[in-house]
């Protein structure tokens, strides 16, 4: 998830994470001045190497970050909440640049927190529904019209002689939902074999950002070992939310905003948000996993009470905040995507990137455990990382190195930005050096 702090005015986005807030104390002009600079550059300077025709190239498929994927969302005859318009539509995605004029921040976190059944006997993923008269569909899904944040990196594939949407596509997700709802892995396996079949029966190479990685890790933990020896040629996660980040925690507690990762400035609007993230299962998914993190960060300060809790923690501090249906999923989806045992390994050759060397928000100092809290920067608790993603996080995939066939590399990029690597020049001369290789021969 993204640090709207960092980003807030960013051309990189969230964060998807995924998840982080306004918590950097790096003014977010700069990672929009830096992504901007690398656009700029990408379209006037040649490809590193001579463009290899379609019948050479490897598709790509992208999986973007939490909340870069286009969402229109359509409210017909609406009851649940009185004050808010009864019909309509409006989007979401981070950066929109159609807010709605009709549709409050408030009365859109409404329509878009789910309902939970803590009381069903039916398996996690359908103990959630919408509200009622609420539609939410993925917009151009496939397209990369769907996920504009990442035009600089379609940019230099095209410099590369890709073609939009027919050996670049998007695997967008409606970030609210974990990979096991929704339909994901169907609509993205055939995607995938689709773009396979439409470019000559090429395997197809996954790109990931940030929350990304995720939702591509369980699809090819999800998939036979056939299929992916088929239909796969690599994977390339940047920046990717393994083991989730640990202020995903204080967000349960203040909201985030979607449209510029800014935090509420207004009681109202942090309750209606922290209400939204709370009922939805990435929001735990995407939270730091105590398998990995342990007690290595503080990820909430309560004032009241004087107590700081960990990852560790994480099921004590629902406790304590009255949460039980929140504790309830996160006992399901903190870890839920695994990839740290090796019968969690991917299968697949991987080229994952990070930065690093930049403060970066883990957790929070809040005043008490209450729903809806207002915070201003100087609340936030800083480890190093990516401006985004710390650094547990982001070396957490180095388990991979331990693959006993398939080649890994993690590359760090100091002092680049989590929303600046997608569109950063080495990140994707590197990428398209990986394209062109030949996959490895795995028993």
């Amino acid at each position: 998830m993204p640090a709207p702090s960092r980003i807030r005015r960013t051309l990189a986005a969230l964060l998807p994470l995924p998840l982080a807030m306004t918590l950097s104390p790096t003014p977010p002009s700069q990672a929009q001045e830096q992504a901007e600079e690398q656009a700029q550059a990408l379209t006037q300077s040649p490809p590193p190497s001579p463009s290899p025709t379609a019948r050479h190239r490897t598709p790509v498929v992208l999986f973007p970050a939490f909340h870069l994927t286009k969402l229109r969302v359509t409210v017909r005859d609406q009851t649940a909440f009185p004050r808010c318009p009864r019909s309509g539509t409006f989007e979401d995605w981070y950066r929109n640049d159609r807010p709605s004029a009709v549709f409050s921040q408030v009365c859109q976190d409404r329509l878009l927190t789910l309902r939970y059944d803590a009381g069903s006997s039916l398996p996690m993923r359908g103990r959630f529904s919408e509200q009622e008269g609420v539609d939410v569909r993925i917009m151009a899904y496939g397209r990369t019209a769907s996920a504009p944040f990442y035009e600089p990196m379609y940019r230099r594939l095209e410099a590369a002689g890709y073609v939009r949407d027919k050996d670049i596509r998007v695997a967008g997700y409606d970030s609210r939902l974990t990979p096991d709802m929704g339909g994901f892995l169907r609509r993205t396996r055939k995607l995938i074999e689709d773009t396979y079949r439409e470019n000559g029966d090429r395997p197809v190479h996954l790109v990931g950002h940030s929350n990304g990685p995720l939702y591509a890790q369980y699809l090819l933990t999800h998939s036979k070992p056939a299929w992916r020896e088929k239909y796969i040629h690599g994977f390339t996660p940047i920046a990717g939310n393994f083991p989730g980040q640990g202020v995903l925690y204080p967000v349960l507690f203040t909201g985030l905003n979607i449209q510029d990762f800014g935090y509420p400035t207004t009681r109202r609007n942090a309750v209606s948000s922290a209400r939204m993230y709370q009922s939805a299962p990435s929001s735990y998914m995407s939270a730091a996993d105590p398998a990995v993190f342990g007690d290595r960060e503080v990820v909430v300060r309560d004032a009241s009470a004087g107590r700081a809790y960990t990852p560790r923690d994480h099921r004590r501090l629902l406790s304590d905040a009255n949460l039980p249906a929140a504790r309830q999923i996160a006992a399901h989806y903190v870890g839920f995507v695994k990839f740290a045992d090796k019968e969690s390994f991917p299968g697949v050759d991987v080229y994952a990137e990070k930065g690093s060397g930049l403060p970066t928000p883990v957790g929070a100092r809040l005043r008490d455990l209450t729903t809806g809290q207002v915070v201003g920067k100087g609340a936030f608790i800083t480890r190093d990382g990516d401006g985004n993603q710390e650094d547990l996080t982001n070396d957490a995939v180095q388990v991979w190195r331990a693959m006993p066939c398939h080649r890994f590399t993690l590359t760090d990029n100091p002092g680049v930005d989590h929303f600046a690597l997608p569109s950063d020049r080495a990140v994707l001369d590197r990428l398209l050096t990986h394209l062109s290789r030949p996959r490895s021969q795995c028993p």
